[in-house]
């Protein structure tokens, strides 16, 4: 019986010196050591922090770092492909000869927010790898060009306007036309230097620009054709378009500010000018100045686009055709070569509203009024030899 008390006795010790034990060593510091990956203690300002005290590192993983867009992307083919998107006329700002400004009162009605004309396509220029639209105005504080005092619209918006181009995904301009210089040489001086600040580039006559976009070295050019200049921008696209080819450019895409106001169809002059620069070696035309849509060729394997019509454009609080389009194109390059893998067209009204011009250009999601625009260019180009038949309105492979 002795004995079995005897038993019980020291288990009951047993058990508390444990308990004990446990009690001490709970209330000691613990001091936890991390190691390199060569077995090195890191110590002092090196040390890992475990602020939740779990024994684990807290680490933050580094985030993943924005690809360079010029490196080369290849498809399985080992081709590169270009999504590229085109636009009429962008004109932001207003008159300073004026009081009232009709881009101001509608930049109140927007609560300020200076990135409202592009919210309702920056998607789509998010999604491509190039955007390019007719800058049509200045980003300057300079005074009106005084040859230009009795002109009916010049145009003048702040400099730091430019950031709403890169913020819609807007990369480059075509900046020759004939409101670029509303502000004389010192507003066409600012605004140049302006776009190139936001990371914006520019193509004008004597200034081409080029891009390297997926490995792929894109060259611009860009020219006033009018019917007077015709013989003179003849005599320079050769050169220009062949510079170009000799800096390396795969692709070569030559804007022209042409033709007549409110014209739906182009001129003999333009006609002449769009097929020569194709026949000199542009791989893409890009037209604009008349406000108005005009159709589009396919000569020679490349594509001619008269005119875009109008975009965001803050020169009219009404206009009397509102419709336009996005012009977009896949160009594939493989081995120095540059095919035209597919086109579409995104009808636009210039506007997000019908009762008055917003400068909002939003996408049509009525198929009759898509159809609309495809009638107008399709029954305004029936005199071009090489206008297209058809308009597509997806890429083959969303159909």
């Amino acid at each position: 019986m002795k004995k079995h008390w005897l038993i019980f006795l020291l288990a009951i010790l047993c058990i508390f010196f444990a308990a004990a034990a446990f009690a001490e060593y709970d209330d000691q510091e613990v001091t936890i050591v991390f190691y390199d990956e060569n077995g090195v203690p890191i110590t002092g300002d090196d040390a890992i922090p475990d602020a939740d005290g779990d024994g684990l590192a807290d680490i933050t993983p580094e985030p993943e770092a924005t690809p360079d867009p010029a490196l080369p992307v290849y498809e399985p083919d080992g081709s590169i492909l270009l999504t590229m998107s085109f636009t009429g006329d962008v004109t932001i700002g207003s008159d300073p000869r004026k009081s009232k400004s009709i881009f101001n009162d509608e930049l109140k009605k927007q609560d300020g927010d200076i990135h409202f004309p592009f919210r309702n396509v920056k998607d789509i220029f998010f999604a491509d790898d190039l955007t390019m639209v007719n800058f049509e105005g200045t980003l300057t504080t300079a005074k009106p060009n005084n040859r230009k005092r009795d002109y009916q619209f010049l145009f003048r918006a702040d400099p730091s306007f430019a950031e709403i181009l890169p913020a819609a995904g807007i990369e480059t301009v075509s900046y020759e036309n004939n409101h670029a210089d509303d502000m004389g040489e010192q507003g066409l001086k600012d605004t140049k230097e302006n776009l190139l600040a936001v990371g914006v580039t520019y193509a004008s006559e004597g200034e081409p620009c080029t891009m390297i976009l997926k490995g792929v070295k894109i060259g611009s050019l860009a020219y006033q054709g009018w019917r007077d200049r015709k013989e003179d921008v003849l005599a320079r696209l050769p050169v220009d378009i062949g510079d170009l080819r000799a800096q390396g450019c795969d692709i070569v895409i030559v804007s022209f500010h042409w033709g007549n106001e409110k014209d739906y169809a182009p001129t003999e002059t333009q006609i002449a000018l769009g097929r020569s620069a194709v026949d000199f070696g542009a791989d893409l035309v890009i037209g604009h100045h008349s406000h108005r849509i005009n159709p589009i060729e396919f000569y020679n394997g490349k594509y001619i686009c008269y005119s875009l019509g109008n975009f965001s454009f803050a020169g009219n609080s009404n206009p009397d055709d509102m419709s336009s389009f996005i012009f977009q194109i896949r160009m594939r390059v493989k081995d120095g070569a540059v095919t035209n893998d597919a086109i579409k067209i995104i009808p636009i009204r210039i506007s997000s509203r019908t009762d008055r011009n917003d400068f909002i250009p939003t996408p049509y999601d009525d198929q009759t009024k898509c159809e609309t625009v495809i009638s107008v260019m399709k029954n305004n180009g029936k005199n071009l030899q090489y206008a297209l038949e058809e308009y597509p309105l997806a890429w083959p492979d969303e159909e």
